[in-house]
């Protein structure tokens, strides 16, 4: 692979981890929604806060760093989307690499995050309650939305790779000056 086209790779891998960051947001508070109030009532009760801000405000001060509210939410909002995006990418080395398809390479990369971030390095680095004060509904719920990110970076990332081979094509063709 050239490095323009690494390059390329890489950018639709951040812009499809980004939609589908912002496709997971909807369907998780949808499901949210669904759940019987006693579930969520048990949820809010035990969480700490958004698992992001927490990580913003966590990170910041072991960087010395004192952030008013305001900037702890800007800061959290920049790691939801970061990790989000940083899991494009994810999506296209097991389309190129292990030649899923995209479905499956979407869900595989969407369960991955869920299980490693969700249920994994987030309650270990303190960023959420301990996983089994939560219900289950609250785990599902998030591997759920998690499935739904993937096939939205599949989604994404498939649309934008057509465009990328077709434009190469017409280039290629001297139709693109």
């Amino acid at each position: 692979m050239k490095v323009d086209e690494a390059v390329s790779e890489i950018g639709i891998g951040l812009i499809s981890g980004l939609v589908g960051t912002k496709v997971m947001e909807p369907v998780s508070m949808m499901l949210y929604e669904w759940e019987p109030e006693a579930v969520r009532r048990r949820e809010d009760a035990v969480r700490p806060g958004p698992p992001y801000e927490i990580a913003a405000k966590k990170t910041a001060e072991l960087l010395g760093l004192h952030l008013t509210d305001e900037q702890v939410k800007r800061f959290g909002m920049a790691f939801h989307y970061g990790l989000g995006m940083s899991w494009g990418p994810v999506y296209l080395l097991l389309r190129r690499k292990a030649r899923l398809s995209p479905a499956t390479a979407g869900l595989l990369t969407g369960a991955v995050m869920s299980l490693l971030v969700d249920e994994g390095m987030t309650p270990a680095l303190g960023f959420s309650a301990p996983n089994r004060a939560y219900p289950l509904l609250t785990h599902l719920r998030g591997f759920a939305a998690h499935l739904a990110y993937g096939l939205g970076v599949a989604a994404t990332a498939e649309t934008l790779s057509g465009l990328m081979r077709r434009r190469l094509t017409e280039y290629r063709r001297g139709c693109i000056p």
